[in-house]
């Protein structure tokens, strides 16, 4: 057992917003001593996309299994955790819920505070794990399967909201093209490979601006006119080629993502700009957003790509910042399938 110093906070943090279950034990918000991910991809790629109903019973099964083995790797037992840190929105309802009770349910039996997460604040949050020279405030471009949002972090849980996508998020987008092309499920890892053989200057496909608000996203413009380059290339009987087609569909998403975000990071004057989501992992948004901010001399921060896609040490930083703050939550706390940022 690892010496643990009373003055520590430990937080006990658990997962379970959409197909992954996970949890982790993070001190003093930025060492994560354990962090384990249990995926139900293999389960979902029959059906080619998340069900929600099978992810809940498959949480059911694993969470218990999946909290003791982070308590094991982290050599502490329950007696040592300050507090219990859990994502109750957004998300899928049935598959919140399940890790909201039993996150009560520890809190309760261990006589442990309980401190509810925002699924997105501990996207953001992620970023402090690798970076300790990191502080807010700074600026951070949230891009995921279901959230497209251009924040600034005035500080720790504290965002304002100055860009959001106005239709599709960017990873919404990409499972659609990657599904029509026939990569499957989960689109963005295999959009991301397969553009690497491709010419990302092959096809010029749109880039939408919304009017009058800068920092806003607009994907389903770009969507649409991918899926209807594919379906003529189907009725006129073209071969289509796929690497082409998707590193220039990957590309026009790229190019939005990184221009709003300098924009947005020079507009403002911070000198700092951060990418947090699923969506940060991909290769191509990583490597133009260095590029650009290397230019345009702002510090670069990505989470390491298993810290992009969910898991539950980064529920467990943004827990500790909540801890800090004060923030308690009640036997009451519940699942808000579409919490918005900001909100409690």
């Amino acid at each position: 057992m690892e010496s643990v110093d009373k003055k520590d906070v430990l937080i006990l943090a658990i997962e379970s917003s959409c197909d992954e279950t996970a949890a982790s034990v993070v001190r003093n918000g930025r060492e994560v001593l354990s962090n384990v991910i249990s995926s139900q991809i293999a389960l979902h790629t029959q059906f080619g996309g998340v069900v929600p109903e099978i992810a809940s019973r498959k949480h059911i099964e694993k969470i218990n299994q999946v909290i003791t083995q982070a308590l094991d790797d982290a050599n502490v037992t329950l007696d040592d955790i300050t507090a219990i840190g859990v994502t109750y929105g957004p998300g899928l309802v049935g598959a919140l819920l399940v890790g909201v009770a039993e996150a009560k349910a520890i809190a309760y039996a261990a006589k442990k505070p309980l401190v509810g997460v925002h699924h997105i604040e501990g996207h953001v949050s992620a970023n402090y794990i690798e970076h300790p020279d990191l502080e807010p405030p700074f600026v951070c471009l949230i891009v995921s399967g279901g959230h497209t949002h251009l924040v600034i972090v005035k500080d720790y849980g504290e965002f304002e909201i100055i860009g959001r996508t106005r239709d599709d998020a960017a990873g919404e987008a990409f499972d659609k093209v990657a599904r029509a092309v026939g990569l499957g499920y989960p689109g963005g890892p295999k959009v991301d490979k397969t553009a690497k053989e491709g010419n990302p200057h092959a096809i010029e496909f749109p880039r939408a601006k919304v009017e009058g608000a800068p920092y806003d996203f607009s994907f389903s413009g770009l969507k649409s006119a991918t899926l209807n380059y594919i379906n003529h290339a189907r009725m006129t009987g073209e071969e289509i080629n796929v690497p082409d087609l998707v590193a220039s569909f990957q590309n026009a998403v790229v190019e939005a993502l990184v221009s709003r975000g300098v924009l947005a990071a020079k507009e403002y004057g911070y000198d700092r700009l951060a990418i947090a989501g699923g969506v940060a992992s991909n290769s191509a948004l990583r490597a133009a957003m260095q590029e650009t901010c290397d230019k345009e001399g702002i510090r670069f921060y990505h989470p390491s790509p298993i810290f992009c896609t969910d898991n539950a040490a980064m529920i467990g930083v943004a827990a500790y910042y909540e801890y800090m703050k004060g923030t308690r939550h009640g036997w009451d706390l519940n699942a808000v399938p579409n919490l918005k940022l900001g909100e409690r």
